[in-house]
């Protein structure tokens, strides 16, 4: 299970999200790609060419919509309220489809992560809270000195929750747009941020994907390989290849 947090909006977290759930779907694994934000403010509300069925959620004005992505399926909330509060996002156990099978579960945690952070036993942050299966947290920051201010920051707000003993932290660091940490930025950091900085995955940035968002097509292979091989090294093999077909688009 792996949760993926903005250190700030427009970090790329939905990027690194489909990213990584394209990398296991490319490595014949079956992936469950979670959109907990409003389908407005979603970075990835064009994942998927078509709609899937609509299941109902906790609550009355809450659905849950289930769709396929080139071997993923994608679930996404759907709300008729004109405003979706933390609150009103389904916990986990109302996100997995019906008769299938799912090898890792990707989670785009769409809310502002600093509302998230301040209580994040209810709503989208319940995909922190410790328990088995244990999830990775991922934190997506920019390469600049505005993205590891704002990693910091998002790391202390969850302190007082990770002491408790009831979230997992993020432990992974995937930097958006560079090959590597510019030396003066990286001297910045603060000493949660320091911790996370030499295990930095890093995603090249993408002139077409920057230009388009996520799109139903899979994202790019260069975006994608960085992350398969942390999965590999997390574990989770993604060296099986689908059919030409699968990965065309």
């Amino acid at each position: 299970m792996i949760p993926v947090l903005a250190a700030s909006p427009g970090a790329g977290a939905s990027v690194v999200a489909a990213a990584l759930a394209d990398a296991l779907a490319v490595g014949a694994r079956s992936g469950l790609l979670v959109d907990t934000a409003d389908r407005s403010r979603s970075g990835l509300n064009r994942a998927t060419r078509d709609d899937g069925p609509l299941v109902a959620g906790p609550h009355p004005t809450v659905a849950i919509r289930f769709s396929a992505r080139r071997g993923s399926v994608v679930s996404r909330v759907e709300s008729s309220s004109p405003v979706l509060v933390p609150g009103m996002v389904p916990p986990p156990e109302f996100w997995r489809p019906a008769n299938w099978r799912v090898d890792a579960t990707v989670v785009d945690i769409g809310h502002d992560v600093w509302r998230v952070a301040a209580h994040p036993l209810i709503g989208a942050g319940a995909w922190l809270r410790t328990g088995s299966p244990s999830p990775r947290p991922v934190l997506v920051v920019r390469p600049t000195f505005p993205g590891v201010v704002h990693g910091e920051q998002v790391l202390a707000r969850l302190e007082p929750w990770v002491r408790s003993g009831l979230v997992t932290p993020p432990t992974q660091l995937v930097v958006t747009g560079a090959r590597r940490w510019p030396s003066a930025v990286a001297a910045q950091a603060g000493r949660r941020m320091s911790v996370l900085l030499p295990g930095s995955v890093f995603l090249p940035r993408h002139r077409q994907l920057a230009r388009t968002g996520v799109t139903a097509a899979v994202t790019p292979a260069p975006v994608r390989a960085p992350l398969a091989t942390m999965l590999r090294r997390w574990g989770i093999p993604v060296d099986r290849r689908r059919s030409a077909s699968t990965r065309s688009g």
